[in-house]
């Protein structure tokens, strides 16, 4: 297990939970308000983020892999990106100040229309906040995974996620950094790479590579090509 990724998950998880839980309370409040009669479309969806997102995060933090992640990061940042958009949409560059004493309907009665506006402004701001967080995260998460790959954790995405790596450690070796783990795999980075046959031949495989062999053409030899593995 890689200590500092995991550290920076339950951190960065935790700061995702706050402002999901900041959204549903602040959704609650105005469908408790709006609902079942006006602003009917918005209201409900906007519940649906921040509780999909509090109830999968459990799931997540419980047991995960980077390819169960990386798909519900995906999933669930659309779902934010929707939220953000629609509520632009929705409040666009009304400043809330300028509304003064007027009000807004409710099925109670009214309300502040300065309160209301401010409220959706923190569901605007938090909603586009959360989705930068869970692109970070999905990048993340590909990225470590695919660097994984490329030091020869063939199936680091289907391994447990607290086997990736953060960056300049090797994956699933706590503190240890990529020099001492290709060491340790009997080769060495920019010395020489891991060897990879064809046809009796041998090519040395450069770290964070692929060998790429392909059929020559009219009786010519194979084509032999390193592509980088992940980005």
């Amino acid at each position: 297990m890689t200590v500092l990724f995991r550290t920076l998950r339950v951190y960065g998880y935790v700061g995702v939970f706050l402002l999901s839980a900041t959204v549903l309370g602040v959704s609650a409040y105005l469908a408790s308000q709006f609902l079942p009669n006006l602003h009917h479309d918005f209201t409900i969806f906007s519940l649906i983020p921040p509780s999909w997102t509090i109830f999968i995060f459990v799931i997540l933090l419980v047991n995960s892999t980077p390819r169960v992640e990386a798909f519900f990061l995906f999933i669930t940042g659309v779902l934010w990106l929707t939220m953000g958009a629609w509520s632009s949409d929705i409040i666009g560059s009304t400043q809330c100040d300028a509304l003064g004493d007027s009000r807004t309907e409710t099925k109670h009665g009214t309300m502040s229309a300065r309160s209301y506006c401010d409220l959706s402004k923190v569901v605007e701001a938090f909603s586009w906040a959360t989705f930068i967080l869970l692109f970070l995260f999905f990048c993340f998460v590909v990225h470590l995974a695919s660097r994984s790959v490329a030091m020869g954790r063939q199936f680091i995405w289907q391994e447990n996620i607290y086997e990736l790596p953060w960056f300049g450690q090797a994956p699933g070796y706590p503190g240890v950094p990529y020099s001492e783990y290709y060491a340790a795999q009997g080769y060495y980075p920019g010395a020489y790479g891991m060897q990879s046959s064809y046809g009796g031949n041998v090519v040395q495989q450069q770290p964070g590579h692929s060998v790429v062999i392909q059929p020559g053409v009219n009786g010519q030899g194979p084509y032999v090509q390193q592509v980088p593995s992940g980005f």
